[in-house]
């Protein structure tokens, strides 16, 4: 395994996307989200896909220097047009565009449609978090599942994020396909076998070879019930924001597919903690988060660290491979 420290990880990052025509900010944001994963331990939404970014970048599926577009501005609701950029500084500034608007108006929606892969969604209900509001997150990406009895893929791994501003932080992350696709690429390259259940081949047959399973489709989470919330996912995203539908999104592992425009759609919404409370009183969050711990539990993602504080003397582990593809890439953009 190879190890770097975060404010490396980021800087290498940075330079990549640098180099690869990105500006220097919104490279800094997308670093900084892609090296949060790691530091996470989601190692699968991380480094490893910078590679499959900068080839994007390279052949024209994601652009570079990608601008958002208003489409809609409302006092509560703003829909941008992503213009093919990156995901990840997209939807941070989507984020903080719908804490500010909540904070003036108790509840905000921003979407950001014609974009691409944003990382771990988790990361993005933090400026809410950090802002004393509710997080809720959703985003779509390539058609990897099947509807409920049906043999071909029409929906993604239809992620859902939620942040709650307990102390500490609630953080939920979570796919409603059994496992995120993207562990099952980091599982393909270690030559590592999937859990049984997790997967199918394309003909529909249970899978535990990550390569057929990247082939074929996967498992919703919890049957019949994951099927229902990822339809509700692809609702909020591909079906009403756009301007693609799942079942049309190219395939960013694939890199015959580098040129198309992957046009993913995301959805955040913001709310006001205290202007919820029926009584006025706020202290119910905290009571919450101590009955968990008195139960010998923890709440979920309460071990992550604040993303937008990270110590760059941390250190994060990633694998030889995906070292030597960085490299390689370090190499071929003269960095």
């Amino acid at each position: 395994m190879a190890q770097l420290t975060v404010g490396s990880a980021i800087a290498k990052a940075r330079a990549l996307l640098i180099a690869s025509g990105v500006p220097a900010q919104e490279a800094e944001t997308t670093a900084r989200c892609i090296v949060a994963s790691d530091r996470w331990g989601i190692g699968s939404h991380g480094l490893m896909r910078l590679p499959f970014y900068l080839a994007r970048l390279q052949a024209g599926g994601i652009k570079a220097s990608a601008k958002l577009k208003v489409v809609t501005d409302l006092p509560s609701l703003v829909i941008f047009d992503g213009d093919d950029g990156l995901g990840h500084w997209q939807l941070q500034k989507g984020a903080e565009v719908a804490a500010e608007r909540a904070q003036k108006n108790g509840i905000a929606a921003v979407g950001i449609g014609r974009s691409n892969h944003c990382g771990a969604l988790g990361i993005y209900v933090w400026p809410m978090i950090n802002k004393g509001l509710v997080g809720i997150a959703f985003s779509t990406g390539p058609a990897v599942m099947p509807p409920w009895g049906g043999n071909s893929t029409l929906l993604s791994t239809s992620p859902i994020a939620a942040g709650i501003p307990t102390d500490p932080p609630t953080v939920i992350d979570l796919a409603t396909s059994a496992v995120a696709r993207g562990k099952i690429q980091a599982k393909a390259q270690a030559g590592a076998e999937l859990e049984p259940g997790w997967a199918f081949t394309k003909d529909g047959a249970p899978t535990t070879d990550a390569k057929e399973a990247l082939a074929g489709m996967l498992a919703p989470l919890g049957g019949v019930k994951g099927y229902a919330i990822a339809v509700l996912v692809e609702s909020l995203t591909g079906m009403l924001i756009g301007p693609t539908l799942a079942k049309n999104i190219p395939d960013m592992f694939a890199a015959d597919q580098d040129r198309k425009s992957q046009e993913i759609s995301h959805f955040i919404i913001a709310i006001d903690a205290a202007k919820l409370s029926v009584d006025g009183e706020n202290s119910r969050t905290t009571d919450f988060a101590e009955y968990v711990a008195g139960a010998g539990g923890r709440l979920p993602g309460s071990n992550r660290v604040n993303p937008e504080s990270l110590n760059g003397d941390d250190e994060i582990t990633f694998t030889d491979q995906v070292a030597d593809q960085l490299a390689q890439w370090s190499s071929k953009l003269g960095i």
